[in-house]
């Protein structure tokens, strides 16, 4: 009599076991990682931000979850354009992206237990900032000068800047201590100190200043959080305006398909890096589940389709809601593609470091639109992203002097702008039709990215 219970509970476990499947045969440029599982709240974002942390560049893609069941198919390079051969690399993925699966939660689409595993075990020593407000030239060198007095050493950071907005986490412990600061008081001091930097002489809009637990969301979904918060989609500059239409020809558009109640979200830009997690990470927070989906790549241009609705099951119900929707996703790509000069420091960590580098980029007329910080083993390794005071590639003759005053052994310019994504053949004619409504074209995107029609040459 009891079979049959024992018989469901073994189809129960079947079924919401996750699957990876990690091929090296189907296609000779790339490495197919196939994720199977049931249906949950969240799982592709997951499966997407376990192969970004790994820094692997995902060229082709094919996604759906429809019913109870979802399946992820990616075509994955390193980052430098080949296939994955290491065999601890992909027991790595296997590994994430199980462990990622099992210990998720309903909760893990509102971003409040998705940690960052890249950094979190880095980061439970600390305490953690969170800062947003108005951008101008040499806040950053006045957020660090404030921490440096007020004896917080930073040991990570990271810093987002678009469309007059910043947006920052900063993780610190007590100078003198090493451990994390816990005491009220201190704290209140802390925010309020960098509330009013922040907040400056003319900051309509306001500043913000909290404390949050350093095992939180992943830092790069907490920074999109935080910016979108921030309303930093609201308006577009005429500098970022042109900067956007002529770099990168990003184009994104929204519609609906009716009769098979989806709305259809088409994105065109140059590729990048991590170009795929900003776009899910976005659509999941802003409550939208994506059914269907195809990732390509054409030279050095993205395309991206997807088939969403909200959570409730319903599609895109009014224009204004269309139009929040593409400006949404438009700020979520051009945050992280900032324009500017990159410069890589490494040198030994010590008390007012960041104050002093970073006052430095503003004596020389550089402002910081981008930054990382790392500390690791007493050695400071960080990326700085900068352009000129009208958000223009700065003067060489700036950089120099910058280079000369920090030290040449310390701290360098990096002329390339991220891993060039690899040239590939245009994707067929099925695969790469854009907003062509029909059930046909779906089922041979489906085929083709499952390799059942022939993806690589």
């Amino acid at each position: 009599m009891e079979l049959p219970d024992e018989y469901q509970k073994l189809v129960n476990r079947m079924m919401n076991t996750l699957r990876v499947v990690i091929d090296n045969a189907v296609c000779a440029t790339s490495t197919v990682v196939r994720v199977n599982s049931a249906r949950k709240r969240g799982m592709l974002l997951e499966a997407v931000q376990v192969l970004t942390d790994l820094d692997l560049t995902i060229q082709k893609g094919y996604i759906s979850s429809d019913g109870r069941w979802f399946m992820d198919v990616f075509h994955v390079v390193d980052g430098h354009g080949r296939k994955l051969l290491d065999p601890a690399l992909l027991s790595r993925i296997e590994f994430s992206l199980s462990g990622e699966a099992s210990s998720s939660s309903s909760a893990g689409d509102d971003g409040e237990n998705n940690h960052d595993n890249s950094d979190g075990c880095g980061l439970a020593g600390l305490t953690a900032l969170e800062l947003t407000g108005t951008d101008r030239p040499g806040l950053l060198s006045e957020v660090f000068a404030v921490l440096r007095d007020l004896e917080c050493n930073v040991v990570e950071a990271k810093v987002w800047t678009h469309n007059g907005r910043i947006a920052s986490l900063i993780f610190v412990k007590d100078h003198h201590s090493g451990s994390p600061i816990a005491d009220a008081h201190r704290i209140d001091g802390i925010e309020a100190r960098l509330r009013n930097v922040l907040r400056g002489d003319h900051d309509v809009r306001g500043a913000k200043t909290t404390v949050a637990s350093p095992m939180m969301t992943h830092s790069d979904r907490r920074l999109h959080q935080l910016m979108f918060a921030d309303r930093d989609y609201g308006r577009v500059s005429s500098n970022e305006a042109s900067l956007s239409s002529s770099s990168s020809k990003l184009s994104v558009s929204v519609q609906n398909w009716t009769e098979r109640g989806y709305s259809v979200v088409n994105v065109q830009c140059r590729d990048r890096p991590k170009l795929l997690f900003d776009v899910v990470c976005t659509l999941t927070d802003m409550g939208y589940v994506v059914f269907h989906g195809t990732i390509g790549t054409d030279a050095d241009r993205a395309y991206q389709e997807f088939y969403i609705r909200h959570m409730d099951g319903g599609p895109i119900s009014s224009e204004a809601e269309r139009q929040r929707v593409i400006q949404c996703l438009q700020a979520a790509i051009e945050r992280r593609a900032s324009e500017g000069m990159r410069l890589e420091m490494s040198m030994p960590d010590r008390r007012g470091l960041l104050a002093d580098v970073t006052r430095t980029f503003r004596e020389n007329g550089l402002s910081v639109t981008r930054a990382e910080i790392t500390t690791k083993a007493g050695e400071a390794k960080n990326e700085f992203c900068v352009t000129d005071t009208n958000g223009q590639l700065p003067d060489r003759r700036a950089i120099n002097a910058v280079i000369e005053r920090i030290g040449k052994d310390h701290i360098k310019f990096n002329e390339q702008r991220g891993p060039r994504p690899c040239q590939e053949r245009p994707l067929p004619e099925a695969a790469g039709v854009v907003g062509v409504f029909s059930l046909g074209n779906l089922v041979m995107r489906n085929l083709y990215y499952l390799g059942l029609i022939r993806s690589c040459s």
